[in-house]
């Protein structure tokens, strides 16, 4: 049975991932790996998308993704993760306690520290609050949404605490360090050159299973890591426990529970950092990764050190892993040494003796392995959920109908242009009166001349003509940043995805697009959160066709002075026309000079959060 093939409500598990190259490494660092229970919670209004629901968090797909997913429906039997070697499954390290993984200890970045300095990186998953800590920590301002690819680069902030200086580089949100995006390559890139002093991952408490896998990546890197607990209060008002004291043991890594929006835990996040900058040795862990994996990844390592790769100052385990699982840009540099051929060549007979014992290739295998090592943990360390009633799937259930989602959409569009014209015409007649008075009071005081018309009619009357405008701006800028932080946004382009598709765009171009009514430059930006380089460049050159807040007041004063008693209609006429315009060159442009295939629709679904 196909995962496209459930119904609403329906719950199976997963037997096989099909597919290959990017997308089938993206869904299966995301959780949909053997054994793990999904459930199909509704589709889009056109049908698709299909939203699910795995590992606690909800995930969209489109069916002709959904279908490469094989499942297996069962009423209440569980599906233990099994490999042929012997190794503990998830359900295995659940039933049977978890164990320790391997450790040895290692120089923390080669030396003792004791400059005052400290160079710290951190990284998380997308919605896990980790550009909030930042700017709390750092007193930055840097922007915020509730949905995937906020930060689409690296910004710094300084700040001292306890004699020490933190240099903090926010980096973009990353589910893994692998190579499917320019983000994940970038994270990765900052690590292994930039090598920070120490890397603050910022996990969602609420996400705990899907988060943590990104922490058993740096695991492998082998760097020194503090993990904040980020939404603590989520995680408590759900009703689990979490033994964060005992976990932190078992990979030897401090957690701090944190509230990022209200900064609560960022003192004790601080004082951890500079604990583990100060230790004289780190005790790395190792991901058991069973003993077929395990097996080849010692003879990789074999291979590797009689090489230059000893000089790179990466983990030679960590090399060895990525090679097994194919990644393009490790491969890419293993490339450059002279034992290149001798390297691959015994790179490839590994992956076979993998895929012949384990029935699966080596990128399911590690996958699985990294679950099954976080599941067992967690089995220890945290409690059932207690059920409460959701309010994400409530609202949920509106704003995604099949007959109110669209509907409901317009008519918040239909509410953001009607108090942008109606609510900002209150502001805007006492800010022109002040313009005049000022302007007036000036004139009345001075002698006539040139200084006096360019004070009056030019300063304060151009300068005046301008600020009469910012009500309505600010307005139309509180409506896009409710969308944003609210997680409503994502839930837009969930509904989209369809229709977006029609125009040969992505789910994920309407994010951009819709910032574009606030500012087409940050929008513009945003558009590099889209994998596929086509639809990303279609969608950057369609953004200047929606209107920015900077053609508002042009607008205004047209609609004012031929449309008094239709205002907002005419406005939103002007909105809808301009993106008309963009749909058809988007289309124009798919089927002429951008005609690779579409990326596939895979985009976090995060929970409703108060702006």
């Amino acid at each position: 049975m196909r995962l496209s093939e459930l119904k609403t409500g329906q719950k199976a598990y997963i037997t096989r991932v099909n597919g290959n190259g990017a997308f089938r490494k993206r869904i299966l660092e995301m959780g949909f790996v053997r054994g793990e229970e999904v459930r199909s919670i509704l589709n889009a209004p056109l049908k698709d998308p299909i939203k699910y629901e795995i590992m606690e968090y909800e995930v969209s797909l489109r069916r002709s993704e959904a279908v490469m997913v094989e499942v297996s429906v069962l009423a209440s039997d569980a599906l233990a993760r099994t490999d042929d070697d012997g190794m503990l499954t998830e359900v295995e390290q659940s039933q049977n306690g978890y164990h320790p993984a391997y450790t040895h200890n290692g120089n923390n970045n080669g030396s003792h520290h004791t400059e005052k300095n400290i160079r710290v990186a951190m990284i998380g998953n997308p919605n896990a609050g980790k550009t909030s800590i930042f700017n709390l920590a750092s007193g930055a301002h840097e922007h915020v949404g509730n949905y995937s690819g906020v930060t689409v680069n690296s910004k710094e902030g300084t700040l001292t605490h306890q004699g020490y200086t933190f240099t903090l580089t926010d980096l973009p949100g990353t589910y893994s360090l692998s190579a499917y995006t320019p983000e994940e390559l970038f994270v990765r890139k900052h690590i292994l050159e930039e090598k920070p002093d120490v890397i603050i991952n910022v996990v969602s408490a609420s996400a705990l299973e899907r988060n943590l896998y990104l922490t058993t990546e740096l695991i492998d890197l082998e760097v020194p890591v503090v993990i904040a607990l980020n939404m603590y209060d989520e995680l408590e008002q759900s009703g689990r426990t979490f033994d964060h004291k005992t976990f932190s043991e078992l990979i030897n890594t401090p957690m701090v529970p944190t509230v990022g929006k209200r900064g609560e835990g960022i003192p004790q996040l601080l004082e951890e950092v500079i604990a583990v900058y100060r230790q004289k040795e780190y005790r790395y862990v190792q991901i058991p990764y069973g003993r077929v994996p395990e097996k080849s990844i010692a003879i990789m390592e074999r291979e590797l050190s009689v090489t230059e790769a000893t000089r790179w100052k990466v983990p030679l385990r960590y090399l060895s892993i990525k090679l097994l699982e194919g990644d393009k840009d490790v491969e890419r540099q293993v490339r450059q040494l002279r034992e290149q051929e001798k390297i691959l060549a015994r790179r490839d007979k590994e992956r076979a003796y993998m895929e012949k014992l384990l029935r699966e290739d080596p990128e399911s295998a590690f996958t699985n392995a990294r679950y099954g090592f976080i599941a067992g943990g967690l089995k220890e360390t945290l409690s059932e959920k207690t059920q409460f009633a959701d309010s994400t799937k409530l609202i949920d259930t509106l704003v995604t109908h099949k007959y109110l989602g669209f509907p409901l959409f317009f008519v918040f569009l239909w509410l953001m242009f009607e108090a942008t014209f109606r609510l900002g015409g209150y502001p805007m007649a006492a800010i022109e009166w002040l313009v005049e008075q000022l302007g007036n009071l000036v004139r009345g005081n001075m002698a006539e001349g040139p200084l006096k018309d360019l004070i009056v009619d030019g300063v304060i009357g151009g300068v005046g003509g301008v600020i009469v405008f910012l009500p309505n701006i600010v307005i139309l800028y509180l409506f896009i940043a409710f969308m944003e932080d609210s997680g409503y946004m994502a839930r837009a382009a969930f509904i989209m995805d369809k229709v977006m598709h029609r125009i040969g765009l992505h789910g994920k171009s309407f994010i951009p697009l819709i910032m574009g009514f606030g500012c087409n430059v940050p929008a513009i930006m945003a558009t590099r959160t889209i994998e596929s380089r086509s639809s990303r460049m279609i969608t950057m050159f369609i953004v200047p066709f929606m209107s920015c807040s900077a053609r508002l007041p042009v607008y205004i004063l047209f609609v004012s002075a031929f449309f008094p008693s239709s205002g907002s209609l005419i406005l939103l006429g002007l909105y809808a026309f301009g993106i008309l315009i963009a749909a058809l060159t988007a289309r124009l442009f798919r089927d002429t000079l951008f005609k690779e295939e579409e990326t596939p629709f895979v985009m976090e679904l995060p929970p409703y959060r108060m702006p």
